[in-house]
């Protein structure tokens, strides 16, 4: 076997661990929580099936490949929750740290590619990193609002928190999403408000 295809079925066999990171959100059916690569994967499909959503500029193959990644250094760094008290700059390093070991496992030049594209979605400047970033943000709120309030009522989330750490980010790249779903946001905190 060639010193390459070692080193991409070792980084393979290390991503299978991203299916024991559970994350703070619950399936749509509130049966237990998502783990990271099962949200990897969902809003891999998000991105797919909104890709009509999309500005012109976005190239969903490049989207879909920085969502596929994006989470894998939860597998070192775990899940840090939006709404939940976190330390961003302990975090940051955290997860730097965690590509560096994750990314490093591949041949260079996938490590080079895999690490930009990581480096890319995280800087959310790129359209294509923008789009990434508000669909990565577009699922919470619907499991949300189709388990009865999810993790805002766990973190005892405000309608406005919630517009500036998820509405921001769908508002800026996927206006249409937002506009659509945010009456349904607020109609919800209308009517279970966390105060």
């Amino acid at each position: 076997m060639s010193q390459r295809l070692e080193a991409q079925l070792a980084f393979l066999a290390e991503a299978d661990r991203l299916k024991s990171v559970l994350r703070a959100s619950k399936l749509i059916d509130n049966s237990r929580h998502e783990n990271s690569a099962e949200h990897s994967w969902h809003i891999m499909l998000y991105a797919l099936v909104l890709a009509d959503q999309a500005g012109p500029e976005v190239d969903i193959g490049r989207v879909l490949r920085m969502l596929l990644i994006h989470d894998i250094v939860e597998i070192d760094a775990g899940d840090a929750p939006i709404h939940g008290q976190v330390d961003h700059a302990a975090m940051a390093a955290k997860e730097a740290a965690a590509a560096d070991r994750l990314f490093g496992l591949l041949p260079p030049d996938q490590a080079r590619e895999f690490r930009a594209l990581w480096d890319e979605f995280e800087a959310a400047e790129t359209a294509d990193a923008q789009f990434a970033k508000a669909i990565d943000r577009v699922q919470t709120p619907l499991a949300n609002l189709a388990n009865g309030g999810g993790t805002w009522r766990e973190y005892g989330v405000t309608l406005d928190q919630l517009e500036a750490r998820v509405g921001s980010p769908i508002r800026r790249a996927a206006p249409g999403i937002w506009a659509h779903i945010r009456p349904r946001i607020a109609a919800w905190f209308s009517a279970n408000s966390t105060d």
